[in-house]
């Protein structure tokens, strides 16, 4: 596929049949079933044409229909493992990769962007794209300082496509549910939807960039390549070179891989705040890049896509969510309640059980009463399951809380870190660094 497809009515028709594809297959399998064929081998089958058809179009038509594909990917280690499976592959290679756009548009939108000499400034460009992402790609280039360059080129109409997608997404979420059971789409395409118009921005995100580059300019464990030129539709940053992304390592990793690159993941996630006022707010494993040290050992990791970040205006994390961990972890309910009570995640006339409250959240601070938390699929698996059942006494307790507007990308970019930390399996001295980078957490 050439470049995002500007008939709307076309796109809107491809995600609109992901819904209907998983009926028919529901349906065929239920005649194979009735035909005598084994009800494992049926539903493995349907599953896995679904996400064929899924993740293909997600992948193909990019926009908000892959945008939404990423922001799923992360959640993959939460499915239970008889539905992650047949899925994992497919997400997995939705992290890294697209379609091509042709060099020709390449060019005009270099042309158009830096003016009729840019070839002055980009010396050479490598025709064929290094990697792809939901709103643009990316090719190797030279400036002219000699410098290797990554050049960043938006895909033409990509606003336009990706607004499409998101409402259409919105309209179908329900109905796209059944293809990943268990997680709830609504939330998710809308927390896509409000921060698609600053994803577009490619000034905002030059700005985001240059600063986590000069913070962390030296860093023992984080590369952040810096901002080169930026137009409308063009990013132009430092080369940084990698042989894969965090991706690999969930695939194929050694266990002194997923520790080591789990906890700079980690670090990252936490410092960056309290060093640039920004939280970096897309941690699908495709925006981290491993750079092993000349030995093959695990070594630094570079990261990449400042186009989704949540700006802090206290310059860090919010104080209270540290000290209302903290109060969780130390058993302490009649406080936690009260706190809870102060910044709006539970209404004045929601009335809730200490115990109960306690029951609910003590697994989600369970890495932080110990020197060492190794995350698992597992993990994250059970405490999924736990709070969407309506059986189990945690879900009367979701269900009461409320998620205030300033802790929402917040709340989205930790359960992200949390999925990728869980399908790398790593362990991390995760309460040393939450002593260390989040406000109010330290005795």
């Amino acid at each position: 596929m050439a470049d995002l497809p500007r008939n709307a009515a076309a796109r809107t028709a491809r995600l609109a049949a992901l819904p209907l594809g998983y009926a028919g297959r529901t349906a065929l399998g239920l005649g194979k079933r009735l035909g005598g064929a084994p009800a494992e081998a049926v539903m493995t089958e349907i599953q896995q044409r679904t996400a064929d058809q899924l993740f293909r179009t997600l992948g193909e038509l990019k926009g908000g229909a892959m945008k939404f594909g990423q922001a799923l990917s992360v959640l993959e280690s939460a499915l239970p493992e008889e539905m992650a499976a047949p899925y994992r592959e497919h997400l997995t290679r939705l992290q890294d990769a697209a379609p091509p756009m042709p060099t020709q548009t390449v060019r005009e939108i270099l042309a158009a962007d830096l003016g009729p000499d840019w070839r002055d400034q980009l010396v050479w460009l490598d025709g064929a794209p290094t990697a792809a992402a939901s709103i643009g790609q990316v090719h190797q280039g030279r400036w002219h300082d000699g410098r290797t360059v990554a050049v960043k080129v938006q895909y033409p109409d990509a606003g336009a496509a990706l607004q499409a997608d998101l409402r259409t997404l919105a309209r179908a979420a329900r109905m796209i549910g059944p293809l990943v059971p268990g997680v709830d789409m609504k939330p998710l395409v809308e927390e896509v939807q409000a921060r698609a118009t600053e994803e577009l921005d490619y000034d905002l995100e030059a700005q985001a960039q240059r600063l986590f580059a000069e913070e962390f300019r030296g860093d023992d464990g984080i590369v952040v390549p810096d901002v080169v030129a930026v137009g409308p539709r063009v990013l132009i940053t430092e080369w940084l070179e990698s042989p894969a992304s965090l991706a690999l390592v969930i695939a194929d990793g050694t266990p002194e891989e997923r520790d080591h690159y789990g906890e700079i993941f980690t670090r990252f996630l936490f410092s960056g705040p309290a060093r640039t006022g920004l939280l970096h707010a897309d941690p699908h494993p495709g925006n981290f890049r491993i750079i092993p040290n000349e030995d093959g050992s695990p070594g630094k990791l570079g990261v990449l896509d400042f186009g989704a970040v949540a700006r802090l205006p206290q310059r860090g994390l919010p104080a209270p969510m540290g000290r209302l961990i903290r109060l969780c972890a130390a058993g302490d309910g009649d406080a936690l309640i009260e706190g809870l009570r102060e910044e709006g995640f539970l209404k004045d006339k929601i009335r809730i059980e200490p115990d109960l409250l306690m029951d609910y959240l003590s697994p989600f601070v369970e890495p932080t009463k110990v020197e060492r938390f190794r995350f698992s699929r597992e993990w994250m698996r059970e405490q999924f399951q736990r709070i969407n059942n309506p059986k189990d006494p945690a879900y009367t307790i979701s269900i009461k809380l409320n998620l205030p507007p300033s802790y929402v990308l917040i709340h989205r970019t930790w359960l992200g870190g949390v999925g990728v930390l869980s399908q790398l399996g790593a362990e991390a001295p995760f309460r040393a660094i939450m002593e260390e980078y989040l406000p109010g957490f330290a005795a």
